[in-house]
C-alpha cells in the first residue's frame, strides 16, 4: 500500500531536489560566464526576468549610454534596476562612462580616444593615462551611488579595443580587462538580415565550449530584429541541457583573484 504524500513529505522531497540541484551546480565542470554590456536598455527588463527564471548569474559592464527614451543607462530612472540586479548577486564592472573607444597610442604615453556619448561625443581626442583611469572610475562611482555596493576591479573597453599600453595604464590604477571568447560573441550587434536570430542561436549552441566568456548587450540600436527576446532564454536552456552551468567572473580563474582582493573604491 502506498503512503499518502503529506505536506511534510512533499516539502522534504522538494528540499532534496533543491539540495541536489545546488550540489550539481557547485560541482559543474562545464562553466560559462555570461556578460552584458550596456546599450539602449530596451531589453533590460526582459534580460532580468530571464536570468531570474533560469537562475543564472551574469556580469554586467556599465557605461552611461543613451536609452530609448532619450535618457541614460545610469540615470535616476535606471538606478532601481541596477540596485535590484546587485541585490540578486550579479557582478559589475566598468565599460567606461562615456563609452570611450581606444583609437591609438601616442608617443608621450597618452591615447587617442573617441567617446560615443558625453560632451566630446564622436570626436577623436587625446586622453592621458590618468584621465582614462578616471573615466573607468566614473562608472564605478555611479554604480555605488545607485546600489550602495562597490564595483569589481574589472573593465571591458568598448568594442574590446585596447593596446598593451592602455591595458598597462588601466592596470596601474587597479583595473583588469575582460575580453570575450571567439565563440562567446553572441552576435546581437550584427545585422539581423544577414545573421537572423535562429542562425545565431544554432551557431552558439554548436560552438560554445566550457570556460567561454559570452558577450551580449542590453539593447542594440542597429539590429532590427532584437536578439534577446528570441535567443537569450532558448540559449540558456540549450546550454544547460548540454551540461553547462553559469557563474560570474568572480569565479573565473583569470579574474577571481582580482575580485577577491577587493572592489574599486568610489
Amino acid at each position: 500500500m502506498k503512503r499518502p504524500i503529506t505536506p511534510g513529505l512533499a516539502a522534504a522531497a522538494l528540499a532534496l531536489v533543491l539540495a541536489t540541484g545546488s550540489a550539481q551546480s557547485a560541482s559543474c565542470d562545464r562553466p560559462l560566464f555570461l556578460t552584458f554590456d550596456t546599450g539602449h536598455m530596451g531589453v533590460a527588463p526582459l534580460v532580468a526576468e530571464v536570468l531570474a527564471r533560469q537562475q543564472v548569474k551574469a556580469t554586467f559592464f556599465l557605461a552611461n549610454e543613451k536609452t530609448l527614451n532619450d535618457g541614460r543607462s545610469l540615470d535616476a530612472q535606471w538606478a532601481p534596476w541596477w540596485k535590484a540586479r546587485a541585490a540578486e548577486g550579479h557582478l559589475f564592472g566598468s565599460h567606461t562612462f562615456d563609452h570611450v573607444y581606444w583609437r591609438a597610442d601616442r608617443s608621450d604615453g597618452s591615447f587617442d580616444i573617441r567617446p560615443t556619448f558625453g560632451p566630446q561625443a564622436d570626436r577623436t581626442v587625446r586622453m592621458e593615462a590618468a584621465a582614462y583611469c578616471t573615466e573607468l572610475q566614473r562608472s564605478a562611482t555611479r554604480f555605488t551611488e545607485m546600489t550602495g555596493q562597490r564595483m569589481a576591479p574589472l573593465f571591458r573597453a568598448p568594442g574590446g579595443k585596447t593596446s598593451p599600453a592602455l591595458l598597462a595604464a588601466a592596470g596601474q590604477c587597479g583595473w583588469q580587462h575582460v575580453p570575450w571568447s571567439p565563440a562567446g560573441f553572441l552576435g546581437d550587434e550584427l545585422s539581423s538580415e544577414k545573421f537572423p536570430n535562429a542562425a545565431l542561436l544554432q551557431k552558439a549552441l554548436r560552438d560554445i565550449r566550457p570556460g567561454d566568456i559570452l558577450l551580449a548587450h542590453l539593447g542594440i540600436w542597429s539590429r532590427q530584429d532584437p536578439w534577446a527576446p528570441a535567443v537569450l532564454e532558448p540559449l540558456l536552456i540549450g546550454l544547460k541541457q548540454r551540461g553547462h552551468c553559469f557563474a560570474t567572473l568572480a569565479e573565473h580563474l583569470a579574474y577571481r583573484e582580482a575580485v577577491r582582493k577587493g572592489s574599486i573604491t568610489p
